[in-house]
C-alpha cells in the first residue's frame, strides 16, 4: 500500500506516470489502463455591467415617473401608490366641464368611488355633519369639518345624544303639548258672536272654492292656428269640404302594400287618430304634446290646423256625424267641443276626473248627447246644449276604457280595467248584460263590424275576441284572431270599410291584418314615436 501525502496529490494529478506491469492487476476482472489528461481551467471574461445597471435603473425611474392611462386595463409594471392615486393630467376633454371623459364619469360632479359603508353608519355621519358640522372620515381615523364644534360636543353623533339631553327634550315636548291645549281652550273661550259668524262664513267660502276647483279641470287658454294657404277657395268653399272626386263609400278593400306618406308634426307620441266621416279626406290626430292636429290626406299632405286647448296630453278624440265639430278628452280632466273649421271651442265639460274615452250618440237627432268614460269608474252623460249632466252609469269596478254603440244605437257596450264587458240601455243606468269570466283579460279597444252584427275586442292576452251584438252578446268561439303581441299595450283594433279585413297594431310597432272570412284599402296608423303613417 502506498501512502501519498497531501502535497504529492498535485504532483500525481499534474504528472501522470505510465503504469508498470508490476503495478497491473493480473486478474481478468481488472479495468483497462487509464491515462489522466491535463485539464486547463480558464477564468470567465470580465464584463462591464455599469451600462446595464444604468439602463435598468433608468427604465424603473421612467416607469415610476410615467403617468398611468386611466382607461387602460393592463399595466406592464408595478406602479407606486402615488402613481395610482395621482390626479388625471393631460389635455381637458373638449365636451366635459371638468375634463373627465364620459367613461370615467359616474356622477354629475365627476367620479365617485364605491365604498362598503353600512347604511346606518352613512346616515349617522351624514346627519351629524348637517346637524353639528363635523363627521368621521371613513378613509382615515380622523374627523372632517368644524373642529371646534367637535371639541364642544365631545365628538357625539346625532344618534348618541347624552341621557340628560334626552330627558330635557322630553320635558320640553310635554310643555309644548300642554301650552297648545291651554291656548286652544283660551281661544275657544274668547270667541265672540261676531267672530264665530266670520269664522263660519270663511269656512263656507273656502269649502265652495275647493269644491269648485275640484269639479273643474285645469284651466288653459284655447288657441288655434291655421296652416293652409286660405280658409276658403275662390268658390267660397270651406277647407274642410271634401274634394269633388272623393267617394263617400268604399265598396271593395285590399290589404295595403306600401307606405304612402308619413306625417311628422307632433313632438311626442300620438294616442289616437280619426278619419273625417264618410270621405276620409282629412285625418285628426291627438298628441301627447297637448296638441290636436288635422292633416290633409288627398292633396298636399300637410297639417291644416292645430288646436291648442289642453294643458296635458290628449287621450281621445271623436268627430260628430258631419265632421264639422269634434270632441277632445285630455289628462287635464277637461272635455272640449271644437268647431273643426274655425278652431273655436264651443263648450267645455269636466267632472274633476280624467276622461278616458268620449263618444257622441250616432243618431242624427241626438248629436248633442255626449258620453264619457271616466277614471272614477263612471260613464257620464251630458246634454251639450244645456251643459248639464243628464245621466250617470255607475256599475264598473275600474276605469272605463271604451264605449261602443250597438243595436241601432239603442244600446252601448263598455269595457273597463275590471276585465268585464257591460251592456247598457241608452238613458237607463242599469246593466242589461254583464260579461265576465275568470279567463278574461282587460279589453282596451273595441270596434264594431260594418254590418253591426259583431264586436272585435282587443284582449290583453294577445288575441282579438269576437262577440255578437244580438240579444245574448255571446262569444264567437270560431272566430279568434291571434299572432300579434299586444299584452301590456292599449293597441287599437278596427275593420276595413267593407268588413273583409281585421287590423290591429302590436307592441313591436307593426300593423297586422287578418281576413274576416277565409285586399285596395288605405290605412293610417299612429304610434308613440309621434309619427302618423298612411298606407296604400
Amino acid at each position: 500500500m502506498r501512502i501519498v501525502e497531501e502535497g504529492d496529490k498535485n504532483e500525481a494529478k499534474s504528472e501522470p506516470r505510465p503504469a508498470s506491469t508490476s503495478d497491473q492487476d493480473p486478474s481478468p476482472d481488472s479495468s483497462p489502463i487509464r491515462f489522466s489528461l491535463p485539464v486547463q481551467i480558464l477564468p470567465a471574461p470580465k464584463v462591464d455591467d455599469t451600462m446595464l445597471s444604468l439602463t435598468v435603473a433608468g427604465k424603473v425611474q421612467s416607469d415610476a415617473q410615467k403617468p398611468l392611462n386611466p382607461t387602460q386595463h393592463v399595466v406592464s409594471f408595478n406602479p407606486t401608490y402615488e402613481q395610482l392615486w395621482a390626479p388625471i393630467v393631460g389635455p381637458a376633454h373638449p365636451y366635459a366641464k371638468d375634463g373627465l371623459a364620459q367613461g370615467l364619469r359616474n356622477h354629475k360632479l365627476g367620479f365617485v368611488e364605491n365604498a362598503a359603508i353600512e347604511p346606518f353608519v352613512f346616515d349617522e355621519q351624514y346627519n351629524t355633519f348637517y346637524k353639528f358640522g363635523y363627521a368621521a372620515d371613513p378613509t382615515e381615523n380622523n374627523y372632517v369639518g368644524d373642529v371646534e364644534a367637535l371639541k364642544q360636543n365631545d365628538g357625539v353623533s346625532v344618534y348618541n345624544i347624552p341621557q340628560h339631553e334626552q330627558k330635557k327634550r322630553k320635558l320640553e315636548k310635554k310643555k309644548e303639548i300642554v301650552r297648545g291645549r291651554v291656548r286652544k281652550k283660551w281661544a275657544q273661550g274668547e270667541l265672540t258672536e261676531e267672530q264665530k259668524k266670520y269664522a263660519e262664513e270663511h269656512a263656507k267660502k273656502k269649502g265652495e272654492k275647493e269644491g269648485g276647483e275640484k269639479e273643474k279641470g285645469e284651466a288653459h287658454a284655447d288657441k288655434s292656428t291655421f296652416h293652409g294657404k286660405e280658409e276658403k277657395d275662390y268658390q267660397g268653399r270651406s277647407w274642410i269640404e271634401p274634394p269633388k272626386d272623393a267617394k263617400a263609400s268604399n265598396d271593395h278593400c285590399y290589404i295595403p302594400k306600401r307606405l304612402v306618406h308619413t306625417w311628422s308634426g307632433h313632438t311626442k307620441g300620438v294616442s289616437a287618430i280619426r278619419f273625417f266621416p264618410k270621405f276620409g279626406h282629412l285625418i285628426l290626430s291627438a298628441g301627447m304634446d297637448t296638441k290636436v292636429k288635422i292633416w290633409d290626406v288627398f292633396n298636399s299632405g300637410k297639417c291644416m290646423r292645430t288646436y291648442m286647448g289642453h294643458s296635458k296630453a290628449v287621450r281621445d278624440i271623436w268627430f260628430c256625424n258631419d265632421g264639422t265639430k269634434f270632441l277632445t278628452a285630455g289628462y287635464d280632466k277637461n272635455i272640449k267641443y271644437w268647431d273643426t273649421e274655425t278652431g273655436q271651442v264651443i263648450s267645455t265639460f269636466s267632472t274633476g276626473k280624467i276622461p278616458y274615452v268620449v263618444r257622441l250618440n250616432p243618431d242624427e237627432d241626438k248629436q248633442n248627447v255626449l258620453l264619457a268614460g271616466m277614471s272614477d269608474k263612471k260613464i257620464v252623460q251630458w246634454d251639450m246644449n244645456t251643459g248639464q249632466i243628464t245621466q250617470e252609469y255607475d256599475q264598473h269596478l275600474g276605469a272605463v276604457n271604451t264605449i261602443t254603440f250597438v243595436d241601432n244605437n239603442r244600446r252601448f257596450v263598455t269595457s273597463s280595467d275590471d276585465k268585464s264587458l257591460r251592456v247598457w240601455e241608452f238613458g237607463i243606468p242599469v246593466v242589461i248584460k254583464y260579461i265576465s269570466e275568470p279567463h278574461m283579460h282587460s279589453m282596451p279597444s273595441i270596434s264594431l263590424h260594418p254590418n253591426t252584427n259583431w264586436l272585435a275586442c282587443q284582449s290583453l292576452d294577445n288575441q282579438i275576441l269576437i262577440y255578437s251584438t244580438r240579444e245574448r252578446f255571446q262569444l264567437n268561439k270560431k272566430k279568434r284572431f291571434a299572432g300579434h303581441i299586444a299584452a301590456g299595450y292599449a293597441c287599437q283594433v278596427n275593420f276595413s270599410p267593407d268588413g273583409r279585413f281585421v287590423m290591429s297594431g302590436d307592441g313591436e310597432g307593426r300593423c297586422w291584418f287578418w281576413d274576416w272570412k277565409s285586399c285596395k284599402s288605405k290605412v293610417a296608423t299612429c304610434g308613440w314615436d309621434g309619427l302618423i303613417k298612411y298606407w296604400d
